[in-house]
């Protein structure tokens, strides 16, 4: 009973589709700009969140950042005293190495931009980290080709690197970049690996994607060392079964330490770690969603009250087939069940051209931007249930109205 009332509601909705296309298009047109608005939101949602993910999993949860800059702004410190602080320097990564029991990895890492070159092609302030040897074992990445750089090469600084998959495309188009020299500011490096794909999205534009990682004696030649703005980091991660807050406190008492700090004197660092990133961008997160739901909202409200309009439109038209279907002995359930079940899939039908238009966008976005985005399940069987929701309560007036008709009126109705 319930396949053929199905198949009944069915062939209902589709005669009803069918007869008045356009005005079906203007009543599913709501419905389908809503689940468009709701699930686009939320796959950029689900997209961001994770590529944050992913990126604070590399930065590692057990790991803290010795800055001269806060990630998250500190009322009780003005910015332009930390314009005054010291960069971290070796110093004090000398200083952490020797002194630090909770450290299992310690590194010093050194940014700067300059212009790398292979034969006739060049990437110009491209983005170049100078690390210690252990930079491995904090950073998390890996190397689709090649290897990772000796302990010697990175103690004596050889002239050696790892590049991102997108100098390597700039540089070398289609040519294997392992074992080629490129040229750095002017000095000379092999090239001994190649870092794996990360992809855009997250807390950085693509991560590794666009870095150039060299040994920071090496960098030495090219970089210097005492400018007053360098920028610079000592990133640690903690032994196992260590806290951040207890790795953290003891960095703090060190570097005051080694930068001779009084007690009454602020630190003139900044410890930074991923749980601060989480914290401040939760907020975001929350007011996207909150706007997807509120856009998306009011366009399915207006698609409701389209569907709403078509069955009652419907059931006027059908009054006649609906007395006569009493008149055999239909019961009143049956016909609302009839009528709810065509609201919801046309309503299901409009979602599933959202879903559609959602799915296309992603492909072209991917296309042209190179982005990992795509529409996952959850996002799918949420807009299909909220689609039927809709259906249901736009629909039940008028199946409910069709329902309560008089048999014999409903059968002598002319419409």
């Amino acid at each position: 009973m319930w396949l053929k009332m199905f198949k009944e509601s069915f062939l209902f909705a589709y005669n009803s589709v069918s007869v008045n296309k356009f005005r079906t298009f203007l009543s599913l047109f709501g419905i389908t700009i809503g689940i468009v608005s709701i699930i686009s939101v939320f796959t950029v949602f689900d997209w961001m969140e994770n590529g944050i993910r992913t990126s604070i999993e590399s930065l590692g949860d057990n790991t803290i950042y010795i800055e001269k800059w806060p990630w998250t702004p500190d009322p009780d410190i003005k910015w332009w005293d930390i314009m005054k602080w010291p960069a971290p320097s070796a110093d004090d990564y000398e200083a952490i190495l020797k002194r630090s029991n909770s450290a299992k990895a310690v590194c010093f890492t050194v940014f700067s931009g300059e212009t790398i070159k292979y034969r006739s092609n060049s990437v110009s302030d491209s983005y170049i980290t100078a690390a210690t040897h252990d930079f491995e074992k904090v950073r998390s990445f890996e190397i689709e080709d090649g290897r990772y750089f000796t302990e010697s090469e990175s103690m004596a600084g050889k002239p050696v690197a790892i590049i991102g998959i997108e100098i390597k495309d700039k540089l070398f188009d289609d040519v294997n970049p392992i074992g080629k020299e490129i040229t750095i500011s002017g000095y000379k490096a092999e090239v001994i690996g190649v870092f794996k794909k990360e992809g855009k999205g997250g807390l950085s534009d693509s991560g590794m994607d666009e870095t150039l990682l060299v040994p920071v004696n090496f960098s030495r030649q090219f970089i210097n060392f005492r400018q007053p703005f360098l920028n610079t980091d000592v990133m640690i991660r903690g032994k196992d079964g260590v806290s951040v807050q207890q790795l953290s406190d003891e960095i703090t008492m060190i570097l005051r330490a080694a930068r001779r700090l009084s007690p009454e004197e602020v630190s003139n660092f900044s410890i930074n770690q991923a749980s601060q990133i989480t914290q401040t961008l939760e907020p975001v997160f929350k007011g996207i969603n909150i706007a997807g739901w509120i856009i998306g909202g009011f366009s399915i409200l207006v698609g409701g009250f389209g569907i709403a309009n078509i069955m009652f439109v419907s059931v006027r038209e059908r009054t006649s087939i609906i007395g006569i279907q009493m008149a055999l002995g239909a019961k009143r359930r049956y016909i609302l069940l009839q009528f709810l079940i065509e609201s919801m899939l046309l309503s299901i039908t409009g979602g599933i051209l959202g879903l559609i238009i959602v799915f296309l966008g992603t492909l072209l976005v991917n296309y042209f931007y190179n982005l990992d985005m795509f529409l996952t399940a959850g996002n799918i069987i949420l807009a299909i249930g909220i689609s039927g929701a809709i259906g249901i309560i736009a629909g039940f007036a008028p199946a409910s109205a069709a329902a309560k008709m008089n048999p014999v009126e409903a059968i002598g109705y002319t419409f």
